[in-house]
């Protein structure tokens, strides 16, 4: 197929006087208000809602298949093709579109920390709280940066342009197309700004390993000896939580790469969840929400514009963006060394893994490959049942590449610089949702510190005979029996029952994964 050259009419559309270009956070939260696009809060913070999509629209994104990428993308439901014509067609109208708006915002900064691999971009927004959103949560380039700053990507980003699916080729009236070729990202017909920001993932997700650089959805830390942590984790595994840590600096907490030299954030900011947020559970999210952030989907008190995060009249995906300096104890540049530790972080209701064990190599590839959790059914007519969750990498909507080729980048990450992996179960133990508990968030903690101080690294372990994995049987702060998920079920044959059911799953849900080495689901799967 060849290439279909689009008129480059952006930098016709750029240059109009009503086009403004790197507005400070004060000058933005201006043009919010007076926009009538926002409301301050109580802090400081812009308060917006996303309207009819409070949440990603997966179905309706798109890459546009190209002659250079066609035979390395993983085509499928998650990685859906649309053609160079519907894209050019969708691209003209747009920026027709974009004509014809009285004020344009255009924000230019960089994705990764790491200068030496970073990607220039340019996010172009119809509403001037989108453009906060990405001045906070992009890396910000300093005046000289900006002097010589060419974008390698643009976003261009206009909500209220609908698409009509029978004229242009779109599943609905939303749309997230990815050009490669054309390095653009065209969304429309969303208000939700996350689609901004897992773009620029999606995109980095194709661009850094072709780099030979890994990249991972994944939080990370370092510690007061420069020691490394990466935390993988689905949402409802407390990822965010357990990388904060007084004790360590934060790096980042959602997406990073991996080079020859370590470890960099791809970000400048955090988005992070604020449901049922408190100053006692989650203080360093709840005071880096002030001026200048921004609040999504949050209910406010009319009169004192005091946010209530426990209201999810409007969904329950309620978010803060934030630049990362919100946050006291963080490393900057959000750069650090090789990991010494890999933490795989996930809420078993089934209450059968262990609530930490030592992986090996080839049980880190499984496990990496699997991102397992579970989530709980309806609880409208007492259905308490689990159900199991896979999502490849711990991070499968944004993976523009077969998983295996991030899982192969992995395991010679691990062998290289001797990391130590652990899977770390913050669900249920003594039965499974409905029947036993959540695990003791304090039992968490003491167990990632003993890894993260090296305490496991030789310590006596017992193996599961039914997950094959090493679990160890003292750590301090623990009880011993909370270790082995066998001795906290009061009917033996029930967790093995549930156990049984649960490595099944595993094992069908592998079955996918082709390409892999056929030793990895021999010696890192269940037995």
């Amino acid at each position: 197929m060849n290439s279909v050259h689009i008129p480059n009419e952006l930098s016709t559309l750029l240059d109009e006087s009503n086009v403004h270009i790197q507005l400070s956070v004060p000058q933005l939260v201006e043009k919010i208000l007076s926009r009538n696009e926002g409301k301050l809060t109580s802090t400081g913070a812009v308060s917006v809602t996303t309207g009819k999509y409070t949440g990603r629209s997966p179905q309706d994104k798109f890459i546009v298949i190209e002659e250079s990428i066609k035979d390395k993308i993983d085509w499928g439901s998650l990685n859906q093709s649309i053609s160079e014509e519907v894209f050019k067609n969708l691209y003209q109208k747009v920026l027709d579109y974009l004509k014809q708006k009285d004020e344009i915002f255009v924000f230019k900064g960089f994705a990764g920390a790491d200068k030496k691999t970073q990607l220039p971009i340019q996010i172009v927004n119809e509403y001037a709280w989108h453009n906060l959103f990405a001045h906070q949560l992009f890396i910000r380039p300093s005046d000289e940066e900006l002097l010589t700053h060419a974008p390698g990507f643009t976003v261009i980003s206009a909500p209220n342009f609908k698409a009509d699916p029978v004229v242009d080729g779109t599943k609905s009236e939303t749309f997230i197309i990815i050009s490669f070729e054309q390095r653009t990202i065209l969304i429309g017909g969303t208000e939700y700004a996350g689609e901004m920001k897992k773009s620029i993932f999606s995109i980095m997700n194709y661009l850094l390993p072709e780099n030979n650089i890994f990249s991972m959805h994944c939080s990370a830390n370092v510690g007061v000896e420069g020691d490394v942590a990466l935390f993988f984790g689905l949402s409802g595994t407390g990822k965010t939580t357990l990388s904060a840590d007084p004790k360590r600096r934060l790096i980042g907490d959602d997406e990073h790469g991996w080079s020859s030299n370590g470890v960099f954030n791809i970000e400048g900011g955090c988005y992070a969840k604020t449901i049922n947020l408190s100053s006692e559970k989650e203080p360093q999210i709840f005071d880096a929400i002030r001026f200048g952030s921004v609040l999504e989907n949050v209910i406010l008190n009319p009169e004192t514009r005091i946010p209530d995060y426990e209201d999810s009249s409007l969904t329950e995906n309620t978010r803060a963006a934030y630049p990362i300096q919100a946050i006291d104890n963080i490393i900057q540049p959000s750069i650090a060394g090789h990991p010494n530790t890999i933490v795989f972080l996930t809420a078993d209701a089934f209450g059968v893994l262990p609530p930490i064990s030592k992986l090996t190599r080839e049980q880190a590839m499984y496990h990496f490959l699997s991102g397992y959790t579970s989530k709980l059914a309806g609880t409208e007519r007492g259905v308490t049942s689990p159900e199991a969750t896979f999502s490849t990498c711990f991070g499968a909507p944004f993976l523009p590449l077969p998983a295996t080729r991030y899982a192969e980048m992995l395991g010679e990450k691990i062998l290289e610089h001797d990391v130590n992996v652990f899977l770390v179960n913050t669900g249920w133990t003594g039965g499974e949702y409905g029947v036993g508990n959540r695990m003791k968030l304090s039992y968490t903690r003491a167990m990632i510190q003993a890894a993260l101080e090296g305490e496991l690294n030789h310590v006596e372990t017992i193996k599961d005979n039914i997950f094959g994995l090493n679990i160890p049987l003292h750590i301090a702060g623990v009880p011993d029996e909370v270790l082995q998920p066998n001795k906290t079920w009061e009917d033996p044959q029930a967790y093995e029952s549930k156990a049984k059911e649960l490595a099944k799953k595993f094992r069908e849900n592998f079955k996918k994964f082709t390409t892999i080495s056929a030793e990895i689901e021999e010696k890192g799967g269940p037995e």
